[in-house]
Parts: C-alpha cells; structure tokens; sequence
C-alpha cells in the first residue's frame, strides 16, 4: 500500500494505479433517488438532448484501480468540480483527482436547461433585502454578478453553442405583472439594472407569442448554452493541465485518520489531505456527516420536441432564442435551441421510484400547448428529470463547514448552477488553498448549510407544499 509523505509536493497527486483499461458503463437506473439509493457505479447518461449532441465525451481515466494519494481529491465532475479542478490547477498550481462515481458530468450538469442567469438560489434580490438588509444584498449582488461575468469568460473560452439576450420573466397571470413590475423596479433603482417592463403585445411582437404570459420582465443579463458541451470544453482543458479524473468512482466510505481523508472506492482507497466536495442535486446520504440532511433533493422534468419547421415556429410567434421563466412557484422554464427544437422544463416527481410516471411527461406537454397551442401536436425527441440540490433557505453555500477539518463544498443552487457554478467553483478552489477575502463575510460563504428538524418527513412535507402552490399559482 502507497504512504501519503510530507515530501509530496503540493502542486501534484501522486498516484499508483496505472492507467485504467476501457470500461463498459452500466446502464442508467431512471428512478435513482439520492435519499434512499446506493451510490451509482459507472452508470450510462440519462438520454438527455445534450447527451445526444454533445458529441463523443472527452477521454477519462477510468475507475480507481488501486490506493493511491493526492493532496487534494474533488468529488464530483460536475460544472462546481470541473471548475474547482481548473481553478486549482491553472490559478493555484494544484494538480487534484476529480472522483466521479458515474460518468462525466453524468449528474445536473447533463440535465439541466442552459439557462445562464445572473442569480444564485431561489431568493430573488427582493428577498436578499428583507432578509439581510439593503447593504448585504448589493454586496452580494456583486458578487454574484462578477461570478456571471467570469462564467461568461468560460463560455467565450470554450465553445458551447451560446444564445445571448437576456432574460424573460413572464407573468403567467395578470395578477403576477405587479410583482414583476415591482422587481423591475428595485433591479433598476438599487442594483442598477436595465432591466424593462413588457406588455403582452410587445412581449409578442419581439419574442413570442405565449398565450399565457400578460406580460414580463426583461433583464439583459443572461446566456443560454449547451451545457453538456461547455462541460466537455472544461474536461479536455484539464486533462491538457494533467488532472486525472476517475470515472465509475464513487465513495462509498469516509474515514479521516491523523488530518488525512482515506475515501474507499471500488478499486481502492484514495488518501487527501484535502477534500472539496461538488455532488449538487446527486450528493448520497451518508457520504459524510457535514452533509447529510443539508440539502433536499427535488426533481425537474424537461423535454424537447423534433426541430420545428419555419412555418411552425411563425404559427406559434418564436422570433427569439431568449430564454424565458414564468411567474410560477413551481415553474416553467423554456426557449428555442440553436437547432429549431423547442425545450420546455418544470417540476417532476415527489421521489425517484415514481419518476417514470407519465402524468410528469404530461405536465410538460400541457405546458407547452397552453403557452403555444400551434406546438400541441409536435411531437417529442428527448424526455428527462434530473434532480436539483435545494437547500432549507433556498440559498447556496461555498464554505468550510468545519474549520478543524479541511474538507470544503460547494452545494444548494436551488436550480441556478448553471451560471453560479462558475463563481462557486472558483470561490471553492480558493477556499481549498487558505486564500483570504472580503468575500468571506457574505452569507452564502460564512456559515454552514443548515440542517433540517423534519428533515425525515421532508417529501411528506414536499407534497403538501406542491399541492399548496398549485392552489397558488393556478387558482387563488
């Protein structure tokens, strides 16, 4: 068995195993549930449209064959880890092993809808202001809109078929329009943004011809990409820089002997001195005591339908590729892809077992046809759900929860990762090296995720609140 020395330098993982030989993934379980599932092992994708055209996956090293030391492990190739292993790497000179339990960027990065926005967790800047003050709130805007510029610099950097224009916050009802003109408002007035008011008709003069929206918001600040392959760009930088990055790995055990992390694989015990951890929506009960019960887990469905004809995108008013959010709790969000498909995506299932229901699939096309009645009949390419890591206050956390262990994560985007990954990754890597800042005050970086009383009962919990806000957002 290998020893982890003092002598190892910190800019490199010293590794045993050789170099892993081909491996057939296993095939992809569609009701894997994070709460009560094992660890996946080397599963295949989800058949999610990105997975589909995103071409071949970058070259991986295999499944951990054999023990082996690093200075710092990342777990999870997702985009926080991606960019947490590029930051080390390119910023601070540490070479890491990135461990993924399945396949590349297999979990939210490959499902989720591209959206890019200039937002992090599920408070709006609103929310930010009631619930730490005016002050707190425009700091952290800053910060997350520096995050939205960086990501932005990625996504010039690694090609990813980007559809700039901003952002559509529809009113799925009239009632909704005053909470929305009351956002243009502050975004204007108290962060500075150009952010402008849409009637109806010129909601559909120069975007689309939604039959539900009364109007909306639009801010300028947003991208929409290709996910899965702005998640390639990243692998293929990082096997350039020499990071490892171990396929069909998951951590099945945790054991920290003397300040030095011993996490048991399949093929073998990886020793680190230091641990950031990037599951998201996939992180397993049981991976480690900081991070159990601090997130819940909730599914999102999202389909595509075959690229529409030009008679079918005029009939239905798609003059626009910006992607649009409406006014629901549970909300739809939706946009024109580079290659005429219409994509659309809202809430799924309670729990893994059930994800395959129909009805969920179903809530999609509903969607989809009160929005753009012309589409109704068109039928369907890729259907997938994906989970998404929500935390107890509906804000993420990139931090060391334990300031007398060095294990750090990044986790509870509440579905912004998208764009949010960028900066939590690069905020991650900061944390992994001691590296000091004033940023180390705002709320989403000087406290632990919390915990949950009921956590136990939270899906019963969740399906009360889901029956709730559809009351809400339909009915009352």
């Amino acid at each position: 068995m290998a020893t982890l020395t003092s002598a190892s330098p910190s800019a490199r993982a010293q590794a045993v195993a050789p170099a892993a030989a081909p491996h057939a993934p296993n095939p992809y379980d569609p009701r894997y549930d994070p709460l009560v599932s094992p660890a996946g092992r080397n599963q295949q994708y989800a058949p999610t449209y990105w997975v589909g055209t995103a071409g071949d996956p970058p070259p991986d090293d295999g499944p951990v064959l054999q023990d082996m030391d690093a200075d710092v492990v990342v777990i999870g190739s997702g985009f926080t880890g991606l960019v947490t292993a590029l930051n080390l790497a390119e910023e601070h000179g540490v070479i890491p092993i990135v461990l993924e339990a399945n396949q590349e960027s297999w979990g939210c990065t490959s499902r989720n809808g591209g959206q890019g926005q200039n937002a992090s967790g599920r408070l709006y800047r609103t929310q930010w202001i009631e619930r730490w003050g005016l002050e707190t709130a425009k700091r952290l805007d800053r910060e997350i809109h520096d995050g939205f510029e960086y990501w932005k610099s990625l996504v010039e950097r690694f090609p990813c078929d980007a559809q700039p224009g901003g952002h559509l916050y529809t009113a799925h009802r009239p009632k909704k329009m005053a909470f929305l003109e009351n956002l243009c408002r502050v975004m204007r007035e108290q962060f500075g943004y150009d952010t402008r008011m849409l009637s109806r008709e010129e909601l559909w003069e120069r975007y689309a011809m939604d039959r539900e929206a009364a109007g909306a918001l639009h801010e300028p600040e947003g991208v929409g990409i290709h996910p899965l392959k702005l998640a390639f760009g990243y692998l293929r930088r990082l096997r350039e820089l020499g990071v490892k990055i171990h396929t069909g790995s998951p951590v099945l055990g945790w054991e920290t002997v003397g300040g030095v992390h011993h996490l048991r694989t399949p093929g073998g015990i990886v020793r680190a001195r230091r641990v950031a951890v990037a599951t998201g929506g996939y992180t397993p009960q049981g991976l480690h005591p900081l991070l159990n019960n601090k997130i819940m887990p909730i599914l999102s469905n999202s389909m595509v339908t075959r690229p529409l004809t030009q008679q079918e995108r005029e009939a239905a008013g798609l003059k626009s590729t910006t992607f649009i959010t409406d006014t629901r709790t549970l909300r739809f969000y939706y946009r024109l892809l580079p290659d005429g498909s219409m994509q659309i995506g809202s809430r799924s299932a309670l729990n893994g077992a059930d994800a395959e229901n129909p009805k969920h699939l179903d809530l999609l096309k509903q969607g989809l046809a009160r929005k753009f009645p012309t589409l109704k009949d068109v039928p369907i390419a890729y259907s997938w759900w994906g989970w998404v890591d929500v935390s107890h206050d509906m804000m993420p956390r990139i931090t060391q929860p334990d300031p007398g262990q060095q294990i750090y994560y990044a986790i509870g985007y509440g579905g912004n990762g998208v764009s949010f990954s960028a900066q939590a990754g690069r905020r991650l890597a900061e944390r992994v090296v001691g590296k000091a800042g004033p940023q180390w005050d705002l709320p989403i970086y000087n406290s632990p995720l919390n915990g949950h009383l009921f956590a136990p009962f939270r899906r019963l919990g969740q399906a009360m609140f889901y029956k709730y806000y559809y009351l809400r957002d339909e009915v009352f």
